[in-house]
């Protein structure tokens, strides 16, 4: 029998945990996070709590009421997923008839309710080529980032895995966001895609992240029934905030605790990107099968040889 969802008492426990860590920002995710009842409740409670609430959201319940209840609430910015500017394409995608015209009229309430936005976009084989575009529309709407999500195979990502971009695609890729980043007024973030990191220094574009893959590092995440992983892809349930406070699993956990070394195997651990970009975490696990330390095998990056002084 599937475990039961945190009730609210418990969320509520999970986020005084949660400031206990040290943490800043509480992102309310899914799934789809509107559809909790007490979804508002538990955003203000956040709130209360000193964090910074912000949603993750495919916005096709965000009503004119729904957008001024998350203002009251104390939510500071949204992220909403938009996958294509065709929106047949982006229906199917989502599995839900209507979804992109739905979406559209999502992020109207936030921008009438005052709540910043930015636009999520999972890239895709069928996609890949709308990115820039996307970015643009990004802009004509008044958002305020772009992050482009970049597959990994687990979970539902596992079944789709064909259709991700394949390495060489995958680097590309990465090189054509920076490059559209030089262009324009706003954050272009690729996501479980550490090597922007790399990308970006060689083309001398400024960026406010210090670090790409934070799995385990600054971040990580509880699903519905309080199962705590690093992150979203790395499909490794650790603990359970029923069973342990979370604040003890974030700062004990012997997994954590290894991924905080910083000691990758492979090219990851002789690259001199290693502090910075760290590789995906989660996708060298995948295609080690079993090894959240191994080299992340889509980076096409061959690392400098270090110098060694006597």
């Amino acid at each position: 029998m599937m475990q039961a969802e945190l009730n609210t008492d418990e969320a509520r426990q999970l986020i005084k945990d949660i400031k206990k860590a040290g943490f800043k920002i509480m992102i309310f995710s899914g799934g789809e996070p509107l559809m909790r009842p007490d979804i508002y409740e538990l955003i203000s409670f956040a709130s209360s709590q000193g964090l910074r609430a912000v949603l993750g959201s495919n916005g096709t319940l965000i009503d004119a009421d729904a957008a001024r209840q998350l203002k009251t609430a104390g939510i500071m910015a949204a992220g909403i997923s938009l996958d294509s500017l065709d929106e047949n394409k982006h229906d199917a995608f989502r599995g839900l008839p209507g979804a992109s015209a739905m979406t559209l009229k999502g992020l109207s309430h936030l921008r009438e309710a005052g709540i910043p936005y930015q636009i999520h976009t999972t890239v895709m084989e069928w996609n890949s080529e709308e990115l820039e575009d996307i970015t643009d529309f990004a802009i004509h709407i008044g958002a305020m980032a772009h992050h482009v999500f970049f597959l990994v195979p687990t979970g539902r990502g596992a079944d789709i895995e064909q259709e991700a971009l394949r390495v060489a695609a995958y680097e590309k890729t990465i090189v054509r966001l920076m490059n559209k980043q030089k262009t324009v007024p706003i954050e272009i973030k690729p996501t479980c895609a550490p090597q922007f990191i790399r990308v970006a220094d060689k083309k001398g574009i400024p960026l406010r992240f210090s670090r790409g893959c934070l799995a385990g590092i600054s971040y990580c995440i509880i699903n519905p029934r309080g199962d705590v992983q690093p992150c979203a892809y790395l499909d490794m349930p650790l603990a359970n905030i029923r069973e342990t406070p979370f604040n003890e699993i974030w700062q004990n956990h012997p997994m954590l605790k290894t991924l905080r070394t910083l000691e990758y195997e492979g090219k990851c651990g002789s690259c001199e990107y290693q502090r910075s970009c760290g590789g995906c975490r989660a996708r060298a696990y995948y295609y080690s099968r079993g090894n959240y330390m191994a080299e992340d095998q889509w980076c096409l990056y061959k690392p400098a040889e270090r110098q060694c002084h006597e």
